[in-house]
């Protein structure tokens, strides 16, 4: 009767395990679908280490605290202070447009409204090119193609945090996020989760149970048509290039919510010794093809990085539908999501559900609590047989 079943083995699914085991829990089984745990925290083998899916570690954060609290953080490279470059008016300069200092210091320490989308809530506190800028810059984190539409109290809080904070709050894990999951495995299995891969879950077990898919298969497997939330699309490209002198960091495409990050300007152990590894992403309009973001995407290439076509050592390309995160509209907050607690002794975690933090924190913040939960369903199923015994 104390036996709970988590079903995925990727961020959330071990993060899960992990709070169930260590509230006592006497019987914990993992389910992964595939050999491999991490989900789409997975790093690449081989000589480059492209991360699947989350880059940075934010400090000051559910995620952050929780590692560091258990000794679990891998080690982590700061970021650069030099480097970034931006796109605006045609193209690529040093330095963001000087217009948007004065409305930027404006705007810093207000608190931006829920029902407002983000572009005409900076429009009404500055001008409509300085909401233009601020909000195409939200396309590192947002991964979709008019961060501007989305409520302003969610694009604020994420911008001032992890793009305007005197401190940068990113973190990157030295090796790839693959380091973080055999990590995190090596908890689990130090706790006694029964760790089962290569298996998939096709009906859903005795309660309790925790359910630590993307949404769109969580849906499946509970039959739930209402587990649906909005997400980005976006082209994502990695590249292994042969170092040239004068490379920039990070290229903020500030017409198109496009983005490029040179990830071995932190962490040189990502690619073989003399290459970088990079990456860009460009989020698809909805009127456009994959295709047409990534020729987008190369014009970024081309504006930035110098004869990069040439120098191309390792290329992988691939497209993230709805599996970068929840976005929420206006009108709408983190707690409008696909609730936690499904009832009936299941409960639903990942980075699309009712739980708040950026991008790969809520699927730590949602773990915590399915973990909590379920271990309250055995609390509550065992209490009466306990009260027989004695």
């Amino acid at each position: 009767m104390s036996e709970i079943t988590v079903i995925g083995g990727g961020l959330a699914g071990l993060a899960a395990a992990i709070t169930c085991a260590e509230g006592g829990s006497s019987d914990v089984k993992l389910f992964e679908a595939h050999q491999q745990l991490g989900g789409r925290a997975r790093s690449t083998d081989g000589a480059y280490k492209a991360n699947l899916g989350p880059h940075a570690i934010y400090t000051g954060g559910v995620l952050w605290d929780w590692l560091t609290q258990r000794n679990l953080m891998p080690p982590v490279a700061r970021p650069p202070l030099t480097g970034v470059r931006f796109r605006y008016s045609g193209a690529v300069h040093r330095t963001p447009p000087l217009s948007l200092i004065p409305p930027g210091l404006r705007l810093r320490g207000r608190v931006a409204p829920v029902d407002q989308d983000f572009r005409s809530w900076v429009a009404d506190h500055a001008d409509q090119r300085t909401a233009d800028f601020l909000s195409a810059l939200a396309g590192v984190y947002t991964f979709y193609h008019d961060p501007g539409e989305l409520s302003a109290a969610f694009v604020w809080v994420r911008t001032q945090r992890l793009l305007l904070s005197p401190r940068p709050a990113a973190r990157f894990i030295v090796g790839g996020w693959l380091n973080l999951i055999e990590a995190l495995e090596r908890r689990a299995r130090e706790l006694g989760v029964q760790i089962v891969s290569g298996e998939r879950i096709d009906a859903l077990p005795d309660p309790p149970v925790i359910v630590a898919l993307e949404l769109r298969d969580a849906q499946r497997l509970l039959k739930d048509d209402s587990l649906r939330w909005p997400s980005g699309s976006t082209v994502c490209l990695d590249l292994g290039l042969r170092d040239r002198r004068g490379d920039p960091w990070i290229v903020s495409d500030l017409e198109s919510a496009g983005w490029i990050e040179r990830y071995t300007a932190q962490d040189p152990s990502l690619a073989p010794p003399g290459e970088a590894l990079v990456q860009g992403q460009m989020p698809i309009r909805p009127d456009e093809s994959a295709d047409g973001a990534a020729a987008r995407l190369d014009e970024l290439f081309d504006a930035s990085f110098e004869d990069w076509r040439e120098r191309i050592t390792w290329r992988r390309r691939q497209v993230m539908d709805g599996r970068s995160g929840a976005l929420d509209l206006p009108g709408t907050t983190w707690r409008d999501r696909p609730a936690v607690d499904r009832g009936d002794g299941v409960f639903l975690c990942g980075d699309q559900v009712a739980a708040d933090g950026c991008l790969s924190e809520v699927s730590f913040a949602s773990a915590i609590e399915a973990g909590r939960g379920a271990l309250e369903q055995t609390r509550r199923r065992t209490a009466p047989n306990s009260a027989i015994v004695s």
